[in-house]
């Protein structure tokens, strides 16, 4: 079994720069790569999104409603995450394509689940969002 890797082919930096794109949007992000190489974007100290390289291809998982991810299983493309699955991780199908204003959305939806009461009002009131 290989283990993940930090991302570094071609295709796995696109993916982590469209990622990081949607996820500068949202207050007090930070990014962060692990002792495994997975690059995580958090809210405090909270993952909403992890991604991994293994084996040349990059991987995109998302922190969502426990009812997103059911929608999202039945409706293919994504898997349960494993480990953190059943808390409502879903992993985006490798290798694409990428149908982006679902995934924009699904980030959005895990950053949402993820920030405190306090950053989730300033997000919305920044977007014109009713809170």
């Amino acid at each position: 079994m290989e283990h993940h890797k930090a991302i570094a082919s071609p295709e796995g930096m696109k993916l982590l720069g469209q990622v990081r794109d949607i996820c500068r949007r949202f207050p007090e992000v930070s990014e962060r790569v692990d002792a495994f190489g997975h690059t995580s974007f958090r809210v405090g100290d909270k993952p909403f999104v992890i991604m991994g390289e293994s084996g040349g291809t990059a991987s995109l998982s998302i922190k969502t409603h426990l009812h997103t991810q059911e929608l999202l299983l039945h409706q293919g493309g994504y898997t349960k995450t494993p480990y953190v699955g059943h808390h409502g991780w879903v992993t985006v199908q490798e290798g694409g394509p990428y149908h982006w204003p679902e995934i924009e959305s699904l980030i959005e939806e895990g950053y949402l689940r993820t920030a405190s009461k306090r950053l989730v009002k300033a997000y919305q009131s920044q977007e014109g969002m009713a809170p």
